[in-house]
This record gives C-alpha cells, structure tokens and sequence, in this order.
C-alpha cells in the first residue's frame, strides 16, 4: 500500500514533469511574438467575482467589478514582459468595461482604443453572434506589422477559440483568410 510520503512524491514528480514543458511552450510562443503579425486575445486581469453587480453601466467604473490590486500588478507584469521581449505591439484595443480598459492601461503597451466588438456578452449583455463574427472578421484582417493585442473577457474568448481562459492568460493566434490558427498561450504572474 503506497504511504502518503509516496504519493506525495510521485505527484511532485508529474508536475515536475510538466513544467518544463510549459516553460518551453511559453518560449516558443514569445518567440514567435518578436516576429509579429499575431493577435493577443488577452483576458483582463484578476477581478475577483462573477459578472457585473446590479445596477452595472458602461462608462461608470464604480458600478462594475474592478481589477483588484493583485489584477493591477498582473497587467503591470504582462506589459513589463512584453517590454523585456521587445515584442511588437502595432495596436491595442480593449473591451470599454473598466476591468479590460484598465487592464490595457496598466500594461503600458500603447495608446488603448476601446471597441463594442470586445465588449461582454456575459448575460445577455451583448449580441453574442454579432460580438464574435465582428471579432473574428478582425483578426483574420490583422497583417501587421507588430502584433495586435486585443483586451476582452472570458466568454469573448471562448467564443473565438472553443476553451475558456484564466484571468489575465492569453492565446495567440495566427490570422488566416477568413479565420485563424492557435498558436500558443501565455500566463504572466503578477509576483
């Protein structure tokens, strides 16, 4: 019968085992970054919660859920890693709730225009099927030169790519006619 000292180690090893391989992945997808043409489809950073509270409004940033300190200092992290990779960044778009604006703000990457074509549709906020055709007809468009980093929300994202993401990771993914490849993912910690 294996005591708990050995599952312990055996689970310690699978996630060793692991690492290095999402080390590597995560490498690979920046260095395909430096060369750019790519879309960032980037969660906004830690907003602890679900939703938006009763009584939500575009615009007014005290009525919605906000990024708190720890989803501060993420999108600070994901701009400094950018910045340390001199990956190119051509164009920063950004959903207009407060969460995903401040988000692109914080990363410091370019001057963030705010788009309805990222906006939420999390609870029948949005037309879900117009959201999404408008946001895949832009990324197949993205030619560059530089990456395009597009700063949206988790039901946006799994629209687009078919898995759901944690807040702050990001897919990259390769425009193609009429629609696009994945090409990697990426999380920076915020430690």
């Amino acid at each position: 019968m294996p005591t708990l000292r050995h599952i312990t180690l055996t689970l310690l090893l699978v996630v060793l085992s692991i690492l290095p391989i999402s080390t590597q992945a995560n490498e690979t997808t920046w260095q395909a970054l430096q060369e750019g043409s790519l879309v960032i489809l980037m969660r906004h950073s830690l907003a602890p919660g679900i939703g938006d509270p009763p009584g939500f409004e575009r615009g007014r940033c005290e009525t919605q859920r906000n990024l708190s300190a720890a989803g501060r200092t993420q999108a600070e992290a994901a701009g400094r890693a950018f910045r340390e990779r001199d990956i190119p960044i051509a164009a920063v778009y950004s959903s207009s709730w407060c969460r995903a604006l401040d988000t692109a703000e914080l990363m410091a990457l370019g001057s963030v225009e705010p788009t309805p074509w990222l906006d939420s549709f999390f609870r029948g906020r949005g037309d879900q099927a117009s959201i999404t055709q408008t946001a895949q007809e832009q990324i197949a468009a993205w030619q560059g030169p530089g990456n395009l980093l597009l700063v949206t929300h988790q039901v946006n994202i799994t629209a687009l790519v078919g898995s759901g993401v944690g807040s702050g990771e990001m897919i990259v993914v390769r425009p193609a006619e009429d629609s696009f490849q994945v090409v990697g993912r990426l999380s920076v910690s915020g430690q």
